[in-house]
């Protein structure tokens, strides 16, 4: 009875002991960068392609001026919107790529935990090459960059780890002498008890 009361109650649901917020917050961030680097890289190459296509054909009154600049932003729009609709989902899939191995190697416990991000940026980058079917030499510079890149964000963990405990080491000392310090009474020079009229 209690789990039915639960479960049709009114409250919201907390899901972050299940499902830690950088796994959703990486891929879409990914996802985000990747429309707008895409957006940026199809716009200017539908430019290149339309001035390309038209050099030899360049238009010749005020209306086909207006029809040519009319007709090359809407496929400047249309190639960055395709564009950007691809990176963005390649973008998206290898962080989400990217955060599965990270859980898959939390959750095997240590000594898996210290070297996930490094797991991570190897597993990646293995994927990556077997996706796209690079050769043995570049498929060996893409795990490199992938170790590098998953060694540095461990280290950038292990920095804040470190530097987490080092102020709450420093915040549990400086507690005692607070408590000393606030118990002791001012020292009292004989003017406290004189009345304001005597000199």
């Amino acid at each position: 009875m209690s789990t039915n009361d639960e479960v049709r109650s009114n409250e919201p649901y907390d899901v972050t002991p299940i499902v830690q917020s950088r796994y959703f917050v990486l891929p879409a961030s990914a996802a985000f960068i990747g429309v707008f680097i895409g957006a940026v890289r199809g716009s200017r190459l539908a430019s290149l392609r339309f001035l390309a296509e038209n050099a030899h054909r360049p238009p010749k009154t005020i209306r086909g001026w207006y029809l040519y600049n009319k007709t090359k932003n809407y496929r400047r729009m249309a190639a960055g919107l395709k564009s950007g609709g691809k990176d963005a989902t390649k973008l998206g899939v290898t962080a989400f790529v990217w955060v599965g191995i990270e859980d898959v190697l939390e959750r095997c416990g240590p000594p898996w935990v210290d070297v996930k991000e490094l797991g991570a940026g190897v597993g990646t980058a293995g994927v990556f090459s077997i996706v796209y079917r690079l050769p043995w030499r570049t498929g060996s510079r893409a795990l490199l960059l992938g170790s590098l890149i998953g060694g540095g964000m461990g280290f950038l963990r292990w920095a804040r780890e470190y530097l987490r405990k080092t102020v709450e080491a420093r915040g549990n000392q400086d507690e005692p002498e607070m408590e000393v310090t606030g118990g002791q009474d001012l020292p009292d020079d004989g003017r406290s008890s004189a009345s304001p009229g005597r000199k």
